[in-house]
């Protein structure tokens, strides 16, 4: 699970914003297209990257990345 491969156990506290541009879209955006994981988001036209997030907003990157990647979900070229 993916709360144990960060060290942080915040599922059930954690408001998901699952918006366009959320962390939690960019990462399932990663893993769609076959990036590589690469913690950011998009705050309207400014990109917010990993040395400037929260704790919550990278496990929330990372969330929408592994989830997408158990669905297998990607992008066929």
């Amino acid at each position: 699970m993916l709360q144990n491969k960060i060290g942080i156990d915040i599922v059930e506290k954690l408001e998901l914003n699952r918006g366009h541009g959320s962390p939690y879209d960019r990462g399932g955006a990663d893993s769609y297209y076959g990036r590589g994981k690469s913690p950011h988001y998009q705050n309207g036209v400014i990109k917010v990257s990993e040395a400037d997030m929260t704790s919550e907003e990278i496990y929330e990157y990372l969330l929408g990345y592994e989830q997408n990647e158990e669905q297998g979900d990607h992008k066929q070229w």
